[in-house]
This record gives C-alpha cells, sequence and structure tokens, in this order.
C-alpha cells in the first residue's frame, strides 16, 4: 500500500487527527510519509491547514495541498464564490502519484464525506481513488446515526468496485453511552469491513510527543499499529 485515500462519514468526526495517527504510526514503523490534501476549505491563504495539523502532531512527514479555498464550505462551492479554479480528481491523483515516487506511504485526505463535490462535473474523492486504485479508509463518529452514513459510504465504496480497507472510530468518548458501545460491534457488521481503530477523544489535543508515542496503540497492525478490536470490543461493549 503506497497510497491510502482517507474518507471520513461526513464533517467533524476525527478525519485530521487519524490521518495524523496513521501518520505517526508509519514514521515510527520507518516509513517516509506524505500528507495530501485533496481540497483545503475554511482557512486564508497563510493560516495552517489540515495537512499541517497532521505533520505538527505526527512529525517529519511531507504535506501538500492540490486546492484551497476561504470559506468552509464544499470545494466546488467554495471554488465558485472565490472565483477560483476548482480541483478535478485527476490532479488529486496525479499530485499523489508523483508524492508515492518519493515517498514509502500517501496519505490523501478528502473533504468531508466521500461525494463531496471538487468541481462543477460532480468529481469527488471516490473518482480520485478509482484513478489511483488506492484503498480507502473511512473514519467514522462513534455515537447514534453512524451505523447509516458509514453503511451508505461502504455501499458506494463497493459499487465502484473501490478497495475499502476498513474503518476507524475517530473520537472514542471517555465514558461511552449505549449507542456507542453497541456501534463497536455493529460498524463491521454493518460496513462489511474491519473496524481498525478507535482514537480517544481529545487524541488530537495531546502535545504531539505525546501523540506519536500513543498513536500505534490506537491503530491495528494493518495500519502500523497494535490495536486489537477483539481486545476493545471485550472492554468497550461489553
Amino acid at each position: 500500500m503506497s497510497v491510502l485515500v482517507i474518507t471520513g462519514t461526513g464533517t467533524e468526526v476525527g478525519k485530521t487527527v487519524a490521518t495524523a495517527a496513521i501518520a505517526a504510526a508509519a514514521v515510527a514503523a520507518g516509513r517516509s510519509v506524505a500528507v495530501l490534501k485533496a481540497a483545503q476549505t475554511g482557512v486564508g491563504p497563510d493560516e495552517p491547514g489540515d495537512a499541517q495539523e497532521v505533520a505538527r502532531l505526527a512529525g517529519p512527514v511531507t504535506t501538500a495541498e492540490v486546492a484551497r479555498y476561504p470559506e468552509p464550505l464544499a470545494p466546488a462551492t467554495a471554488a465558485r464564490r472565490a472565483g477560483l479554479a476548482p480541483v478535478h480528481p485527476r490532479e488529486v491523483a496525479e499530485a499523489a502519484a508523483k508524492l508515492a515516487t518519493e515517498h514509502d506511504l500517501v496519505l490523501v485526505e478528502g473533504a468531508g464525506g466521500l461525494l463531496v463535490r471538487f468541481d462543477e462535473e460532480g468529481g469527488t474523492l471516490a473518482d480520485a481513488a478509482e484513478l489511483l486504485r488506492a484503498p480507502v479508509l473511512v473514519v467514522a463518529s462513534a455515537g447514534l446515526g453512524t451505523l447509516n452514513t458509514t453503511e451508505l459510504t461502504a455501499r458506494e465504496l463497493r459499487s465502484r468496485n473501490l478497495d475499502f480497507l476498513g474503518v476507524v472510530i475517530g473520537s472514542w468518548p471517555d465514558s461511552p453511552d449505549l449507542a456507542s458501545r453497541c456501534n463497536v460491534a455493529d460498524l463491521p457488521e454493518v460496513s462489511q469491513a474491519p473496524l481498525l481503530g478507535a482514537l480517544p477523544v481529545g487524541a488530537g489535543s495531546l502535545a504531539p510527543v505525546d501523540f506519536r508515542a500513543a498513536a500505534p496503540s490506537w491503530l491495528a497492525p494493518r495500519l502500523d499499529g497494535v490495536w486489537d478490536a477483539k481486545v476493545f470490543r471485550g472492554r468497550e461493549a461489553g
């Protein structure tokens, strides 16, 4: 796996922090890592974006963006309102492929969910993943409502014959409610994909040195970590 596409089931599910954890675990495993933000929205020209936040938390990684827009909107809408050129899936794929020639692992982080539009033609992160023939990781929330959005995302991935690597819970609460505890078992069932990690709530607020030390404990071996889904399920869902 030289390129991994990371999407969320929606906004504010912990996608950037999960990307940082994956990057940190890969760096700890001795791999060179690049992080590509397909379309950064909601930040000004000189403000740090999601890729920079990943680097702050994860350590020595290469960062890149394909496009940046000032308003916190879907990329196609943000580009149109700003009078800027939209980003197209082929541009994302080409940028990721170039980074892959120079790094062991390229993490391509989307904006929002899988089908958020990049351009007026309806191009999406899913289209970029198709062009790259890269596996896709889905970051999901823990609580009520996550089963529906996760299953819908999984169905779209399979309808496109994309390699659905698995699901990571982006923010696991200190005191999970009943829905969250049940979802530990139900997420793999509805997605038909393995649960590959769970990040504790507030992980992104840790000091970078502590974040990097802990990241492998939040992720399964498939993501260079030591997290065990069965142990987690027995402890949290029991």
